[in-house]
This record gives C-alpha cells, structure tokens and sequence, in this order.
C-alpha cells in the first residue's frame, strides 16, 4: 500500500487537524464539520496529482489553449455518518464525480467493549475499471474499510482504489495493507500511534460521527 502522510510537511492542514482535535472547539458543530470538509478538499487535491490526465484543446475569447484534465471515472464512497462532510470536501473538487454511499456501524453485542463491525445500507453504481475514491475520517482498527470495500465487491472491481482519512492509528494502517490490494493508495492527514481497550484512536479526537451530527443511541 502506498502511504501518502499529509502532516508529514507543514501547511495549513495542521491548523484544520489541531481544531478537530481540541475540546474547546469540539462543541461546534459546524466549524468541526468544515475542518473535515476542508481536509477533504486538500487530501483531494493531493490525490489528484496520482490521476492519468490526457491533453484537451480549450477555446477561449482569443484563440485555442491546451490544457491536462483529469481522464478517470471517478465514485466517491463515502462511509455513513461521519463520513459525509469528507465525502462534500472531495465532491467540491471532484465534482462530476458518480457517488456511493454504505453504512457502517460499531455493534456491540454484548453491551462489552467487543464489538462487530456491521454494513446494513448500500446505494453505489458500478465500479468496474474506474477510480474508487472511498472516504471516512476515522481509521481505528481499519475494520470498517475492509468490511465495506467486500460489501462493494458486487459493484464490480475498480481499476484503482484510493482510500481518505483524516486520523488513522498505525494498527489500523497495518490491517488495512495487509487486506487492500498492494496498488492501494491512503491519503491520510495525521497518524497517532495508538488504539484504547475499545478501539479508539489514542490521542485521536473522539467520536467524528457523534462530533459531526449529535450523539446516538448505541446498538
């Protein structure tokens, strides 16, 4: 797996991650909503730069310029919930982008710290021979991206996989690489370098999902 570390060089990123983790700010909604959102403009960006691209001719008031444009079939995935305003920061730049949505959730079956990782919803198009852009802030255990790219398996095998985060825990990293193809790409802004008892990112920024949306009732 290819690993693209956004923190790794200093820019303005940091100041989005740093936001995202703080508990003085955590409380608005909005602001934590639009630091994913900007993240996911930037990892974008990033992205885009590992794109084929394919001269095109465009007619401007004075005459003819040439110019390299992206030649991908883009869907972006985004995971439910907490995945939604990173998937509205790379639609910005991708905007002709097809898109896929799936949920996936925590379950705990025994009310105990154990818990399952369960896929419910799925609305995607076909994915076969395009670029699979799949999104979710969090990467913990990477249990969530392994079981959602099998849950896509029936929407046909993309010819190039990138996966988005914006925290990820080097177990996690290390799961999902040894489960995703070896072409796979991560664009990544932070990596922490741990998980707790219950699978969260340590120091992490706590739930993405319940920071972005309000909290829920457990399953």
């Amino acid at each position: 797996m290819h690993i693209h570390h956004l923190l790794e060089n200093n820019s303005v990123a940091n100041k989005f991650v740093a936001q995202l983790r703080d508990t003085d700010i955590q409380g608005d909604r909005m602001r934590f909503r639009r630091n994913i959102e900007r993240l996911g403009e930037i990892l974008g960006y990033e992205l885009s730069k590992n794109f084929k691209y394919e001269d095109k001719a465009v007619t401007t008031p004075l005459g003819t310029a040439s110019v390299d444009l992206p030649a991908e079939e883009i869907v972006l995935c985004s995971i439910l919930r907490a995945g939604l305003p990173l998937h509205n920061g790379l639609l910005n730049y991708f905007d002709d982008a097809e898109n896929s949505f799936i949920s996936a959730y925590r379950h705990h079956p025994d009310n105990d710290e154990k818990f399952e990782i369960l896929v419910e919803y799925l609305a995607s198009p076909s994915l076969m021979n395009k670029t699979l852009i799949l999104a979710d802030p969090m990467l913990a255990t990477g249990r969530s991206f392994v079981n959602v790219m099998k849950a896509l398996e029936s929407m046909g095998t993309p010819a190039n996989i990138h996966l988005v985060s914006v925290i990820g825990a080097r177990e996690g990293i290390e799961y999902i690489a040894s489960e995703f193809p070896e072409n796979t790409h991560l664009w990544i802004a932070t990596i922490d370098e741990e998980l707790n008892d219950r699978g969260y990112i340590v120091p992490g920024l706590g739930d993405a999902g319940d920071l972005c949306y309000g909290t829920k009732m457990q399953h």
